[in-house]
């Protein structure tokens, strides 16, 4: 989500988060005006509002339209969280006038000299992320002046309080240094620190970050106007593919330029192989890739469970090489993630949740298990807001969204073969209304349109405008959005129970999945 350039050397970062942008839904295959938002009614805030982590800010669509598995609708954000800074108070000495500035505070244009806390940094507007750029990573806001930028000012801040602490440090390292010379009960105890001592385990946090961080890049992409963002990516195989979120790269896929960084500072140039805007899924491939690139394993994303350790790889506001750790909170969470932009489609999830910290610029970077095996990608966070209005960029509050593997795999395998996803539908427009009681089947598809398509999937098994569909298999189906993320678990081809309710009566019914390529 940060929308900050990352090169070897990491240059300040965007002020604030894209604003998302209302826009009507388009339907799965069609879209009724009057839908709702897509969430989750059973399932807690996953249908709410999620944000891509990229290098822009997305949302949960909240979509206004019927949905059929073949479209993908779009929606409104909500309003987010705006950092809080406190009011400058002085600081000196009575009698003494105030204190000397201390070095590099107020050169960075956070604190002036004896100020503590720092003013607020000058108001910026915020952007809105997503698809062409993204919350969770791929587009740019627009430049804002360097000396009234968000992080300046945050980085600032950081180094004032620093540069605070250091002097008080030594001021008090000096004092007790000084009565050290005169005092003979000194009874402090040094750690032995022996090689043997520092030798960290192969399955500890720290043993699985040393391997896993140098097949782990951060992606900047950049637009022919010169926008851009910043994300996250890894090695997904030894002919250079690296395997990343849509919305990080969205920005630069048609023209525009992507670099690759890995973690030892060394830069390649990259193009994009292949985009799956429902999936928030892309492919890109370096050029001249090294022969040493070290795929990092692909673990079972079925098999995952609740409690299950995980670590979160990532540039966080452009932190390249941050390690952060959770556990998997839940599984099959739905998630409809946008980049509020109005330019792009929303995209459907069947979540893993983690607690693990992830932010802006996490988007696209390696959910790992206790083995350091990818179980998935991660993509979205909820946020208590999302930085509307000037606010600041949303960031975690431990609920975290990363796309099963197991999916993002046969994604990444269609479009490294052919260069375009390939989606499982059902033939049949369903409404985006939350209202926890199922997914209708809307009277009328988009653009007036059939609901039901003719002689496809969901009419050969009989299923009809203003039916409820309430389960997929086992998993009960609470809206349209999360009927549409289960089915997009599947392939084309497979066979599915769907149940559903007609006139008050329950049934059930077998649909073998159509398909859609492409995005259009």
């Amino acid at each position: 989500m940060s929308t900050e350039n990352e090169g070897t050397a990491v240059p300040p970062a965007p002020s604030a988060p894209p604003v998302p942008v209302e826009t009507p839904a388009t339907s799965v295959a069609s879209a009724t005006p009057g839908g709702g938002a897509p969430g989750t009614s059973g399932q807690g805030a996953a249908g709410a509002t999620a944000h891509q982590h990229g290098d822009t800010v997305t949302q949960v669509a909240h979509g206004q339209a019927a949905h059929d598995q073949g479209a993908f609708p779009q929606g409104a954000g909500a309003h987010g969280p705006e950092y809080q800074y406190g009011d400058p108070a002085a600081q000196g000495t009575p009698g003494q006038g105030a204190p000397e500035p201390h070095g590099g505070a107020a050169s960075h244009g956070s604190a002036a000299a004896g100020d503590w806390p720092p003013p607020p940094p000058p108001a910026v507007p915020s952007y809105a992320g997503g698809g062409g750029g993204s919350g969770w990573g791929s587009t740019y806001q627009p430049k804002e002046p360097k000396p009234g930028g968000r992080r300046g000012g945050l980085v600032a801040a950081v180094l004032a309080a620093a540069l605070l602490a250091g002097g008080v440090g030594g001021g008090v390292g000096y004092w007790a240094a000084e009565r050290n010379d005169t005092a003979s009960d000194s009874t402090t105890v040094s750690a032995s620190n022996t090689p043997s001592d520092l030798k960290r385990d192969p399955s500890s946090v720290a043993g699985i970050a040393a391997k896993a961080l140098p097949s782990v890049v951060t992606i900047e992409a950049t637009a022919d106007d010169g926008e851009g963002g910043t994300g996250t990516g890894f090695v997904y195989d030894k002919q250079g593919h690296i395997l990343t979120n849509n919305h990080v790269v969205a920005s630069a896929a048609s023209g525009g330029k992507l670099t690759a960084t890995f973690s030892d500072g060394k830069k390649y140039d990259a193009e994009v192989v292949g985009r799956a805007q429902g999936y928030d899924v892309a492919v890109i491939k370096l050029k001249n890739a090294p022969s040493n690139l070290k795929p990092l394993p692909l673990a079972d994303s079925d098999k995952v469970a609740v409690g299950d350790a995980t670590i979160a790889i990532g540039a966080p506001f452009g932190l390249s090489n941050t390690v952060t750790t959770g556990i998997v909170s839940a599984k099959n969470r739905p998630v409809a993630s946008s980049d509020g932009t109005g330019s792009s489609k929303p995209s459907y999830m069947s979540a893993l949740q983690t607690d693990a910290s992830i932010n802006p610029g996490n988007s696209g970077g390696p959910l790992l298990d206790a083995s350091g095996a990818v179980i998935g990608i991660n993509s979205a966070i909820q946020s208590a807001s999302n930085g509307l209005d000037g606010g600041g960029q949303a960031g975690s509050i431990g609920l975290g969204f990363a796309i099963p593997i197991n999916q993002a795999r046969n994604v990444a395998n269609q479009l490294i073969k052919t260069g375009e996803p390939v989606y499982p539908v059902i033939g049949a427009s369903v409404s985006l209304d939350e209202n926890g009681e199922g997914a209708k089947i809307t009277e009328e598809g988009a653009n007036g349109a059939d609901a039901v398509t003719p002689g496809g999937p969901a009419d050969k098994a009989g299923l009809k405008p203003g039916d409820v569909i309430t389960k997929l298999d086992d998993s009960v189906i609470d809206s349209g959005p999360t009927l549409i993320g289960e089915i997009w678990t599947h392939q084309p081809g497979d066979t599915v129970k769907i149940t559903f309710t007609r006139g008050g009566k329950e049934h059930t019914v077998d649909v073998v999945l159509g398909e859609r390529k492409g995005d259009s």
